[in-house]
């Protein structure tokens, strides 16, 4: 949560709230909402870190609201996020370490858990494809990121079959 809010503010200062409604807005609703309580518990790590500036901004008739600005340091470190390539191939998945300990642990069948895998992710199609038609069509980052999880999907899909071919 840290870098996304740093990226937003890159754009200009923001309050907390603000900065829930733009992810929401640019997410849509296949990306889970954002919290605001741990917005505001990010932005005031973010604060002691030195990468935003905080202000108090008088309101009439409501309290304080606090605005939040990109330091020199947090552009840096947004600089330097964009700059580098995201985290590998994912080795570390907790279902194939399920399939791989059910036959010593005798606590599991594994095509029994490929079965059930297999009607998860084709659940969670379903509610994607949902979503992409509710989706405003003009917010193409959340169509992106919405074919983007079901084209994962679908590759979790092809090798759980390939992992059902090898294991029969």
């Amino acid at each position: 949560m840290r870098l996304p809010l740093l990226a937003l503010l890159a754009k200009g200062p923001a309050h907390g709230y603000e900065l829930k409604q733009a992810l929401e807005k640019l997410l849509g609703a296949a990306y889970p909402q954002p919290n605001i309580g741990q917005i505001y518990v990010t932005l005031g790590r973010l604060e002691k870190a030195g990468l935003i500036e905080g202000e108090d901004v008088a309101q009439t008739a409501r309290p304080n609201k606090r605005i939040y600005r990109l330091t020199p340091a947090g552009r840096e470190a947004v600089a330097a996020w964009f700059d580098e390539p995201t985290a590998e191939p994912r080795v570390r998945d907790e279902f194939f370490m399920k399939l791989a300990l059910a036959p010593d642990s005798g606590a599991a069948d594994q095509i029994a858990l490929i079965n059930k895998q297999r009607r998860h992710y084709l659940n969670t199609m379903r509610d994607l494809s949902k979503l992409a038609a509710a989706e405003d069509r003009d917010n193409r980052v959340a169509q992106l990121l919405i074919e983007g999880a079901m084209l994962h999907l679908q590759a979790d899909l092809d090798w759980l079959e390939r992992c059902q071919e090898e294991l029969e």
